[in-house]
C-alpha cells in the first residue's frame, strides 16, 4: 500500500493543554496499527508552543527530532533537545515538549502499546 502526502489526515489544534496549537500529520492511524499502537505522526510545533504534560499508561512514546530546538521533561529533569535526538517516554512516565527555538520544531512521534 502506498499513501500519498495528500491522503494523510492532518490535524491542527491544541494538544494536551499545551501552549498554542500543534500540527499533526498522521502517517498511519486507526486499524492500520493492528492493535499494536495509537500514534505514528509527523508533528510540527511552532515557536513558543508546546505539547502539554501527559502521562503514558500501558503504552510508551518515542519522539525523533527532525528540526529545531525543544525542551522536554525527562524523568523530572528539563532537557534541551535538537535535531537527531531521540526521546523515549516509558509506561508510567509523564512528559511534555516545548519549542524553545526560533524555527518550527519538527519531529516524528510514535506511541505503541506496552
Amino acid at each position: 500500500m502506498i499513501k500519498r502526502k495528500n491522503d494523510l489526515i492532518v490535524e491542527d489544534g491544541n494538544l494536551r493543554n499545551g501552549k498554542g496549537n500543534v500540527k499533526r500529520e498522521h502517517i498511519i492511524m486507526g486499524d492500520e496499527f493492528k492493535g499494536k499502537g495509537k500514534l505514528f505522526a509527523r508533528i510540527t510545533i511552532p515557536k513558543g508552543n508546546s505539547i502539554g504534560m501527559h502521562e503514558h499508561i500501558e503504552d510508551f512514546e518515542v519522539y525523533y527530532i527532525l528540526k529545531g530546538v525543544g525542551q522536554v521533561l525527562d524523568n523530572g529533569d528539563l532537557v534541551k533537545v535538537k535535531e537527531g535526538d531521540v526521546i523515549y517516554t516509558a509506561d508510567g512516565n509523564k512528559h511534555y515538549l516545548e519549542n524553545i527555538g526560533v524555527v518550527d520544531l519538527e519531529l516524528i512521534a510514535v506511541v505503541l502499546y506496552e
